[in-house]
């Protein structure tokens, strides 16, 4: 992806805006369902009301959930959305006024925003440190029924009785399909989708849920942001995986759920950067994850408990378990270029990665049908596939696996078809008249790295699954 130098217009915008401020949050429950609505500012030049409506389920209680409680939960939600709106000009100051922040408190935000947004430092050339991101102020007003200025805690929060149930959030692709089989017969799961598309649907469908039995997030983003973005102002990527994390908060305190089991693998440590923190994945790696763990417990609940499902496992060892669930094959789309149409572009870089890394797995036919055309037989691809295999000096800004697992699967397929050919690189993917095909030799011996074997064989232990959930994967695992 290619960067833009944008410091200049970082430092100007930062000069000619002082101030963002969270200035009020609205909670309405109605019929079973729940609506939010966040208010916050631009200097007051500009205005922005990102909202939230979760749809009516039969397991939902939000009335029983005492309004400070809710109050505190939605907050976390208005916090995570706040920095979308913060990076169109960047103001050296935050403004929270729901809620007092404890100094701690304040710590783990102003984590979140830097590193969340590492990507987006990094694509507009904006060099800047974490301490001199923003200064992050909170100036508590009387909202609702709050008495007084108030410093939230669990302490002052009601309780909630929870259940062994799981929610199992959804993103369409292999990875939430591979936790979601794993589950939903050992206990009970509830699928949730921020934002149905057709992959989610029907992946959700594929599984044998109907549409009472899952959860839907309706998130809707402000316009005058998309408007701002098209007029030019700073614009990148965003930690969404955390805004995830407290709506699936918030939706296990109204399900009663005690489990929340997301699907981010161990891959998903890695630097999109080498040598450097700037992670595309950075939300989704086990340093937020533990971060996010302690922060809930510390300030909201210590009994429910959020995970990453697949945190043991490699993207390889998922690749792996997905290829046996055929019945989803038609139906998973891990394109984002795709999404709005339900389809696999072809052209990006997580449709090769997924590509590749189901190879060992599945046939080339298989393949072709799933993708709708032989990737391997696209030369236009090779820029990609040299960022996916550590040729290149950046991994793509995607969420895709390792370096070593892509030249991994390189080698294996090269391999085998020596094996059966005697060929001596990836040509054999294609006819050999096919003059437009992707020239990939075998990775030299000095980078090989560990072969497709020996990355299967792995159980990362760096994890926070309880010992259910880690008997239930080692039993897929290794069957």
């Amino acid at each position: 992806m290619k960067r833009t130098d944008n410091q200049s217009k970082f430092d100007a915008l930062r000069k000619e805006f002082s101030t963002f401020t969270f200035e009020r949050q609205m909670v309405k429950r109605e019929n079973g369902a729940l609506f939010l609505a966040f208010d916050f500012n631009l200097d007051d030049r500009y205005h922005f009301r990102p909202t939230l409506e979760i749809p009516s389920r039969p397991f939902f209680d939000w009335d029983n959930i005492p309004e400070r409680q809710l109050e505190a939960l939605v907050f976390q939600i208005g916090m995570t959305e706040l920095v979308s709106y913060w990076k169109i000009a960047c103001p050296k100051r935050v403004v929270v006024k729901p809620f007092a922040l404890t100094d701690s408190q304040k710590a783990f935000w102003k984590k979140l925003y830097y590193n969340g947004l590492g990507e987006f430092l990094y694509l507009n050339s904006i060099t800047i440190s974490e301490a001199d991101l923003m200064e992050l102020d909170s100036v508590p007003q009387l909202p609702m029924s709050f008495q007084g200025g108030i410093v939230w805690g669990k302490e002052s929060m009601g309780s909630v009785k929870f259940e062994e149930r799981t929610l199992v959030p959804i993103g369409g692709g292999k990875d939430s399909v591979v936790t979601l089989e794993c589950l939903r017969n050992e206990m009970p799961a509830i699928p949730l989708i921020v934002n149905p598309r057709g992959a989610t649907l029907n992946c959700v469908k594929t599984a044998g849920y109907k549409e009472n039995e899952f959860i839907v997030i309706n998130r809707t983003l402000d316009p005058t942001m998309l408007k701002l973005n098209a007029e030019g102002y700073l614009n990148g990527h965003t930690p969404f995986s955390a805004l995830l994390a407290f709506i699936s908060i918030l939706v296990a305190f109204g399900s009663r759920s005690k489990y929340i089991a997301l699907s981010n693998e161990n891959s998903a440590n890695e630097s999109t950067v080498p040598g450097t923190n700037i992670n595309h994945q950075y939300s989704k790696s086990v340093e937020f994850e533990s971060d996010f763990r302690r922060y809930v417990a510390e300030n909201l609940n210590d009994e429910v408990q959020y995970f990453s499902f697949l945190r043991p496992l490699s993207e390889l060892q998922i690749a792996k378990l997905f290829s046996q669930c055929k019945a989803y094959h038609p139906v998973f789309r891990s394109c984002n270029a795709g999404s709005k149409t339900d389809s696999w572009c072809g052209k990006c870089p997580k449709c090769l990665f997924t590509w590749i890394i189901l190879s060992p797995f599945l046939s080339r036919e298989e393949l072709t049908n799933i993708f709708g055309k032989d990737l391997m037989a696209d030369a236009s691809l090779q820029p990609i596939l040299e960022e996916l295999d550590g040729t290149a000096a950046v991994k793509p800004f995607e969420c895709v696996g390792t370096v070593e697992e892509v030249r991994a699967c390189l080698n294996a397929t090269t391999e085998t078809l020596e094996s059966v050919e005697g060929q001596t690189n990836l040509d054999c993917f294609v006819p050999r008249n096919d003059a437009k095909r992707l020239s990939v030799a075998k990775v030299p011996e000095s980078a090989e790295g560990p072969t497709v074997d020996e990355i299967l064989s792995r159980f990362n232990t760096n994890h926070f699954l309880p010992p259910q959930f880690e008997q239930i994967l080692k039993s897929r695992l290794y069957v």
